[in-house]
């Protein structure tokens, strides 16, 4: 137990309060960069400034001048750093070297400064001029044997005008190999909510929260994700909102919370946010909902059979619902036993869940990857929409799904283009706004475009942003693949891994970041970003670039597209949307006449503007023509897996000090480690089950049904409170143990929150 104490404390402050403030600063300390990042800070989010390069949470109305969170500040704090990865730095290593490197160190030596390309004959990366870099990859383009063999990858940092004019690029090579960031976090959002209500975004505004009450808060840890949320949530828990919150680790901020902009959070303990919080087994979500609903439905027969009004919205089912009788029935059907068994809720807790949603006369369904990331997560969402169209918690004020986005665009990037499977009208209109005919059949996402390398079918990836490698599952078998690529080349503002696990051929291609200034022809422009609520905004840059050598996003996209078609496409003006985004968004406008109409002007309204969203007026551009009830078979998250009694489930996680793959320090400070992200978070009974003490190093293997050997070895067992069969471990130096094709069945989603995994003590 003394090895455990060494870097395990719980943690019993509220979240939020004197310790965010005390993170924030040491962050811009840490980067040598208080005035620069303090002047950063203070724009973050405002009308006039630029979007936080974070979380997708929306702005509030700008009632204060800090409208940003902790974990924006360090995201912030590490894109003004003044650390430099410069020529002089890629001569002191080679990428072998660089490589023995964690995550951590990489981040850490700062902002990449001009383009590098991949000298095989040092192992070193050496200065390129731009038009030469552009040529290289007109040049391997060029040599493809057929379009498909392009991968064009987008990060959700990407801006709205860069990711547009990247979707027409790809289109116009000729492929429709779109694989993004959405494809491993939110795509059972984009594809399994539309079979539901007939879009696939969330419904609900911030307005809506002041409106609750109830708010059942499923598989999403907004303290550390999308700390801004936090703010919504406490004002909705003061005023009197219950929170439920479903989710297999205590996570503080859903606890206890302290505004760092309140005088009397900060000098008492915070508010209590949840009213119940239920422990949930990882993979047990729709067990837990089915229980739920069932009780919710015996709650309506008994009222009948007393002659009391119903708890369900009648009028509302008859009017905009499918299915609702085949939906009631498989609830019959469903045993109370396997229920509770796979939730790992007993069912008086689940009475209390639906005792508190009857009771509630408006309710918001919030949830993140919790619920996406497992082999059913489409239909994970799916069950959420049965439960609110139960009462008739969609399309009302103070009602709605709300999944909460984890990257700052990455609901945008899939709005302007950004889609492997793109939509027969969003090719017509690229077809008649560009005279060209696109190509027509899906191309890949993350999982496809990786066995696409494995079978040696992709000879260019194109990435805008990210840092691939170490984001994918497999990470030994994906970075293979990825070697035995002709060509890579990473458009990025800092050195990661993917630039190291690169192709034959590699290129690094700094961009500007969101916070740096934008000036083209002496004109300063400003880029676009869409929330997690459908909310398009204006982002403007207020720094001065970290060097000369950077170039825009867009005048990078611009000047691949140059490159590789000197001689066709002329009608198109590259050089015109470098010179102004206006343009760009003109040609948006034009592509998407009936979301983006009057866009240039609309989008300098404070504020921006909302998407129309038909689902939140009622309005189902489903094939029913109206929301759907949809079945989920049992209640087992794995149907067909090996069940074997000694098998854990793995929730892979984000620490605090992380931000996807970026990791700010070895810490997580809500959770109580110190010093190390090399541990597994595991129930003591569990623990005692295979003879592992706190503080033995142990290895998880997965079980899977090919022949792949799959171990993560010399983990810190952890004892800590999480629901037995379950356990945690972080994200990415786990991604070793999910296979590449434990996936969503209609999303193809990393089930990254479920991995069947044995765990054993190191001799």
């Amino acid at each position: 137990m003394a090895e455990q104490d060494e870097f395990f404390a719980p943690y019993d402050a509220p979240a939020g309060g004197w310790g965010a403030l005390a993170a924030t600063a040491k962050a811009l300390r840490r980067q040598s960069v208080v005035a620069r990042g303090s002047k950063a800070l203070l724009a973050a989010n405002q009308p006039e400034g630029f979007d936080c390069p974070g979380c997708a949470w929306p702005d509030p109305k700008h009632t204060s001048s800090f409208e940003f969170c902790e974990n924006g500040a360090k995201a912030i704090a590490w894109e003004v750093t003044d650390k430099r990865v410069t020529r002089a730095f890629f001569e002191r290593h080679t990428v072998t070297e660089l490589l023995a490197e964690t995550d951590l160190w990489l981040e850490e030596q700062g902002r990449l400064t001009e383009p590098m390309r991949y000298d095989a004959a040092t192992d070193k990366y050496v200065p390129i001029a731009w038009n030469e870099a552009f040529a290289t990859i007109a040049r391997h383009i060029h040599a493809m044997d057929h379009p498909d063999q392009a991968e064009f990858y987008v990060s959700g940092r990407t801006s709205n005008e860069a990711a547009f004019l990247f979707a027409l690029l790809g289109r116009l090579v000729g492929t429709n190999n779109f694989p993004d960031c959405s494809n491993m976090c939110h795509e059972p959002t984009s594809r399994g909510l539309p079979l539901s209500i007939g879009i696939g975004k969330g419904t609900s505004v911030l307005e809506d929260f002041e409106h609750a009450d109830m708010i059942l808060n499923i598989g999403q840890n907004p303290g550390t994700n999308s700390p801004r949320a936090m703010g919504t949530l406490r004002d909705a828990a003061k005023r009197g909102a219950r929170i439920v919150v479903f989710n297999p680790l205590r996570e503080r901020a859903l606890e206890q919370f302290a505004d760092p902009k309140s005088t009397q959070d900060m000098l008492s303990k915070g508010v209590k946010i949840a009213h119940l919080y239920c422990q949930v087994k990882v993979g047990g979500d729709a067990a837990a909902l089915k229980g739920v609903m069932k009780l919710v439905i015996e709650a309506e027969r008994a009222a009948k059979a007393e002659g009391r009004s119903g708890v369900l919205d009648h009028d509302f089912i008859a009017a905009h619902t499918h299915g609702f009788e085949d939906f009631v029935a498989d609830l019959d059907a469903t045993d109370w036993a396997d229920i509770i068994e796979t939730s790992g809720l007993d069912r008086a807790t689940l009475q209390q869940v639906a005792d508190i949603y009857c009771e509630a006369k408006s309710v918001i369904l919030m949830y993140g990857m919790g619920i996406t990331q497992h082999r059913h997560g489409s239909e994970n969402i799916q069950q959420c929409v049965n439960l609110l169209l139960l009462r008739g918690n969609i399309g009302r004020p103070g009602t709605g799904i709300s999944p909460v986005r984890g990257h700052s665009n990455v609901q945008g990037d899939r709005t302007v283009g950004i889609d492997e499977k793109p939509t027969e009208a969003y090719l017509d209109q690229l077809a008649k706004v560009f005279k060209f005919e696109p190509p027509r059949a899906h191309g890949h996402g993350v999982v496809t475009s990786i066995e696409a390398m494995i079978r040696g079918e992709v000879r260019v990836f194109l990435a805008m942003g990210g840092n691939f490698v170490a984001a994918v599952p497999d990470t030994p078998v994906a970075a293979a693949a990825m070697r035995s690529v002709a060509l890579t080349v990473g458009v990025n503002t800092k050195l990661n891994r993917g630039h190291l696990v690169h192709g034959k051929e590699a290129l690094i291609l700094p961009c500007r970041a969101r916070s740096e200034l934008d000036e083209q022809d002496g004109v300063l422009q400003s880029v676009t970003v869409e929330d997690s609520m459908s909310f398009v905004h204006a982002s403007g840059g207020l720094l001065e670039p970290v060097s000369p050598d950077l170039m825009s996003e867009v005048a990078i996209v611009c000047g691949m597209a140059k490159a590789i078609f000197p001689d066709r496409y002329t009608h198109i003006n590259w050089d015109g949307y470098v010179a102004d985004y206006d343009r760009i968004r003109d040609d948006i406008e034009a592509v998407y006449p009936d979301l983006f109409h009057d866009f240039n002007r609309r989008v300098r309204q404070p504020g921006g503007f909302r998407l129309r969203n038909p689902a939140s007026e009622r309005i189902w551009h489903t094939k029913s023509g109206r929301a759907n009830f949809l079945v989920f078979k049992g209640v087992a998250e794995e149907k067909s897996r090996n069940n074997e009694p000694k098998v854990l489930r793995l929730a892979t996680l984000r620490s605090h000090d992380q931000y996807n793959t970026t990791i700010y320090s070895n810490n997580d400070r809500y959770r109580g480690i110190t010093g190390t992200r090399m541990v597994v978070l595991m129930n003591e009974a569990d623990m005692m089950e295979r003879g592992i003490m706190p503080g033995d190093k142990i290895r998880l293997r997965t079980i899977s049904t090919d022949a792949t050997l799959r171990v993560v070895e010399n983990l810190t067992a952890i004892k800590y409170n999480i629901p037995r069969g379950s356990i945690g471990a972080y994200y990415p130096e786990t991604n070793a143990l999910l296979p590449l094709s434990h996936h969503d069945e209609l999303a193809e989603t990393p089930a990254a929150k479920s991995i069947p995994v044995l765990a054993e003590a190191m001799g």
